[in-house]
C-alpha cells in the first residue's frame, strides 16, 4: 500500500482527520511546533541510554522497532501538518536546504 502514498495525500489525510474532530483551532503553528518537539523528544527517549552499538541494532527488537516506527510517524505527521498550516512545501524546502549545504560545506 505504501507505493500509493505521497506527501500531498498524507497531508490531506491528516487535514481530514483533524477536521473530522474539529481540531483545526488547535493546529496553530505554535502548537504544532510544540507537538513536533514533544514527539521528537519521545523518539530521543528510546535511544537515550543506548550505546552507539545498541542504537544501531534498535530495529532488531520487534517491540522497540514498533515504538521507533510510531514515534517517527508522529514526528512526520506533526511536521507535515506544520508545513501545511504555514504553506511550506517540505520537499522543496529540503531540496533548497541541501543546495545551500552543498555550497556551504563543499566536498573535499
Amino acid at each position: 500500500m505504501t507505493h500509493d502514498l505521497d506527501l500531498a495525500k498524507l497531508q490531506r489525510r491528516l487535514a481530514e482527520f483533524a477536521a473530522a474532530r474539529n481540531w483545526q483551532p488547535f493546529h496553530t503553528p505554535k502548537n504544532l511546533a510544540s507537538a513536533l518537539s514533544v514527539e521528537a523528544s519521545e523518539l530521543v527517549e528510546i535511544f537515550q541510554w543506548l550505546t552507539p552499538e545498541e542504537s544501531a541494532r534498535v530495529m532488531d527488537d520487534p517491540e522497540t522497532a514498533h515504538r521507533v516506527t510510531d514515534e517517527v510517524a508522529d514526528v512526520l505527521a506533526y511536521l507535515l501538518q506544520l508545513c501545511e498550516v504555514l504553506g511550506i512545501d517540505p520537499l522543496a524546502a529540503l531540496d533548497a536546504k541541501i543546495d545551500r549545504n552543498e555550497r556551504r560545506f563543499p566536498a573535499p
